[in-house]
């Protein structure tokens, strides 16, 4: 099982290196393809005054001491065409935002490094939409036939589910998608940003984190690959999307009852 965790953003050293070792026993659970995650920089927040992040270059260093002393392979977003190729060099994956799920020379760019790209489906697309998404990056890297699960696998394509727009700031999950998008590439399913209530919280989204937990099991028992959890030892203090953070101490009993259904799906 695919499991990608860490805070929203590179925040301070300290914070980012106390939530990395905190996430060290998924690591080392041998059923567990574990990820860190966080970005170095939030080219979508709401207001201009919002924390943003380190930026490129900080934040690669950054990012290359979490794997230097812990060992962990990375995932990181990336927001312009210019990025992937210096990104690729010290992360594991590269991942697409929902807001640019279609914007090809981001997608080309991507697939034209050795990185995994895990593409986040757009809140405004239909789980089918997202094979084109797919095409363009197998196309990329030598493939022309029809997206398959397999080849995705093969050729280093995941996509991840994070909620469909339902009105004004809102975010609804069709569990429909989820098989439907397996279909044709490995599915990861967002936890926290499907919880996500986007610019309702003023100059911030709002978000309730207290359905993740309903969310993880739901897409746990529909057939996924992987969970994708932004995770802080405070989300009330953390510098973006704390409102659908889990806590990292309630992250271990959520996961044993993931590891259960699993179980009981597989």
């Amino acid at each position: 099982m695919i499991l990608i965790a860490g805070p929203c953003v590179l925040e301070s050293r300290d914070r980012v290196m106390r939530i990395a070792e905190e996430l060290m026993v998924y690591h080392e659970d041998c059923s567990k393809d574990f990820y860190f995650k966080a970005s170095f920089d939030k080219a979508n927040r709401t207001s201009l005054d919002s924390f943003r992040g380190p930026g490129i270059d900080e934040g690669l260093k950054m990012l290359q001491e979490v794997k230097e002393q812990f060992g962990y392979k990375l995932l990181t977003d990336i927001h312009d065409a210019a990025q992937p190729k210096v990104v690729a060099e010290v992360v594991d994956v590269i991942q697409i935002p929902a807001f640019l799920s279609r914007q090809t020379d981001l997608l080309v760019a991507s697939a034209k490094t050795d990185a995994i790209v895990n593409i986040k489906k757009g809140q405004f697309l239909s789980p089918q939409a997202m094979k084109y998404s797919v095409e363009k990056v197998l196309k990329t890297r030598g493939f022309n036939g029809e997206p398959t699960y397999q080849e995705s696998i093969k050729y280093g394509v995941w996509l991840t589910e994070r909620g469909t727009t339902f009105g004004y700031g809102n975010l609804v999950v069709d569990m429909r998608g989820l098989k439907i998008m397996r279909d044709f590439a490995p599915v990861i399913f967002d936890a926290t940003h499907s919880v996500q209530a986007p610019a309702t919280g003023g100059s911030v989204s709002g978000g309730d984190r207290d359905m993740v937990e309903y969310l993880a099991r739901g897409a746990t028992a529909v057939g996924i690959d992987g969970l994708f959890f932004e995770t802080h030892f405070n989300p009330d203090i953390a510098l973006s999307d704390g409102a659908n953070m889990i806590r990292l101490d309630k992250l271990k009993a959520l996961m044993e009852q993931i590891d259960a259904i699993r179980a009981i799906v597989e």
